[in-house]
């Protein structure tokens, strides 16, 4: 098949796959570059292991487009929120050094830790900073280091303490990526080490994950390291600019490839035991790592296509999802990352594991791909993921239209600010985040977000004393209404944003924001 690399995407080792495909495999070279057209992916890289061993490990595509630099087993990518696992991980050995242990409370080890309500703050333990049940909302605080900011990690921490709580502690399941900031942090007060030394020196020299880098800042002359590509104005597929979270590198910054992540799996599925016959960690801790400590509802399938895929109970443990498929149990993960999604699933039960990196944000593509690979080793009908998650993606896509179709017709189009222009400038501030600018004034006003570079946009007017910024840079398809609130006085009360498409990452959490006027 076109772009397919065979051998030399391999790296010699005493695992080295067959270049030719193993019986369940045979159409993986089909699958892929289907999955690659359907979803518009320049580049995608799978590894398999099976029983111990690595049984596929291959690339397809470029790494770049424009440029004929294929993907291969070295490619390194962003596998995102798949960092999580390593930071479980961090702090599971660090309990077996007997520095600390799961059940710790935070403030124990972090003195200065604070959330937005004391009896939180006081309560929440090591294994909570883990499992997504704080209390927060889906993706709160995420605008604090997505897009990079100039905050460093200790600040972000801080900064937590002013993030609202939406939810009752422990009470039910809501992502977030913040409180790996906070593990981080424990990591590195406890070891004496930075993250990324501790990584290096305690998981990815153990595992044999030589290629591994801690984060886009630290790829070496010579890396083979894919480039992410991203639909600007959810149209036009370009080339994004590589994302750096030193400041919260426990929740995701690693890039590795599939013969590295492969690796990784390997440890996995062999509860902690390393190829040289050592171990990187206990049963134990494995087990606590898989075990569910937040479960989730389970949500109907977008499209009846996808129904076979429904699974009977969904969770999360310590850095790793936790569900079902056809009987067997599934431990896996996800990763988003700007220009690059992934995907990492163990089938512990049949000593299975596949891991997905792509070069665009499309996670119907990697799911289209696992999905398959189980089908391919657990049997049962055969069915086609790549047609169900294409229509999953096309019905995204026209609900997000058909929503913005409604603020349309909304709008009062007629309708004029009630201040001059000018009457909206200056400089605002919202508690946790920080500051925010708008200048300018005749026919244009610009909003700049004080501590991330590229939140910085022009302002349109929407209606009434609404706008929308839409921001210079392109490939964040994160516009949003600017709603300003004005007081008995005509005087700017307060400042309110949302997203204006439904298809904008849940990261950009404009809606946790109030601006208020400084000065």
């Amino acid at each position: 098949m076109k772009n397919w690399i065979g051998g030399a995407m391999l790296l010699a080792s005493a695992t080295m796959a067959s270049a030719a495909s193993p019986p369940p495999l045979q159409d993986m070279d089909a699958t892929v570059e289907r999955v690659r057209e359907r979803f518009d992916v320049p580049g995608i890289a799978v590894a398999i292991v099976k029983d111990g061993e690595v049984v596929l490990e291959r690339g397809w595509g470029v790494r770049e487009l424009g440029r004929a630099d294929p993907v291969q087993a070295d490619t390194l990518f962003a596998i995102a929120s798949n960092t999580k696992a390593f930071t479980a991980t961090a702090l599971n050995l660090l309990a077996e050094d007997g520095k600390l242990d799961m059940d710790d409370k935070v403030v124990n080890h972090l003195p200065s830790f604070r959330m937005s309500d004391p009896f939180v703050t006081g309560q929440m333990t090591l294994r909570d900073l883990l499992s997504h049940r704080s209390g927060l909302s889906l993706g709160a605080g995420d605008l604090l280091f997505w897009p990079t900011t100039s905050y460093s990690n200790a600040e972000v921490v801080q900064r937590l303490g002013r993030v609202p709580l939406k939810g009752g502690f422990r009470e039910r399941y809501a992502y977030d990526n913040i409180l790996y900031a906070v593990a981080q942090q424990v990591i590195e007060n406890v070891s004496g080490l930075s993250y990324q030394e501790f990584l290096q020196q305690r998981i990815f020299d153990k595992v044999g994950m030589g290629g591994t880098r801690y984060n886009a800042d630290h790829l070496r002359a010579g890396d083979h390291a894919a480039v992410g590509h991203a639909k600007f104005d959810f149209k036009d597929l370009r080339t994004v600019a590589p994302l750096t979270w030193s400041n919260n590198a426990g929740a995701g910054g690693i890039y590795s490839s599939v013969h590295d992540m492969a690796r990784w799996m390997q440890v996995q599925l062999e509860q902690g035991k390393l190829a040289d016959g050592g171990t990187l960690f206990s049963a134990k801790s494995q087990q606590q790592m898989w075990q569910m400590l937040t479960p989730q509802v389970v949500p109907e399938p977008s499209v009846p296509e996808l129904a076979p895929a429904r699974p009977n109970f969904a969770g999360y443990g310590e850095g790793w999802s936790l569900s079902d498929y056809r009987g067997h149990r599934l431990v896996w993960h996800t990763g988003g990352w700007p220009g690059m999604v992934s995907r990492v699933t163990l089938v512990p039960g049949e000593n299975l594991g596949v891991v997905v990196l792509t070069n665009q944000e499309a996670g119907g593509a990697f799911n289209a791909i696992t999905m398959s690979v189980l089908d391919a080793y657990l049997g049962g009908d055969a069915h086609d993921w790549v047609d169900a998650y294409g229509k999953a993606m096309d019905k995204g896509r026209s609900k997000a239209d058909a929503a913005w179709a409604k603020h349309q017709q909304a709008r009062a189009a007629r309708s004029t600010p009630s201040l001059p222009l000018q009457g909206y400038a200056g400089s605002y501030r919202d508690r946790w985040y920080g500051d925010m600018r708008i200048t300018g004034s005749g026919k244009a006003l610009r909003l700049q977000f004080d501590r991330t570079a590229q939140l910085v946009g022009t302002l349109e007017h929407w209606q009434h004393d609404t706008f929308i910024v839409r921001w210079d840079d392109r490939s964040l398809n994160a516009d949003a209404f600017v709603n300003f609130s004005l007081d008995p006085d005509g005087k700017v009360r307060d400042v309110r944003m949302q997203p204006i498409s439904d298809l904008t990452d849940f990261s950009f959490d404009f809606q946790d924001l109030l601006f208020v006027p400084q000065g």
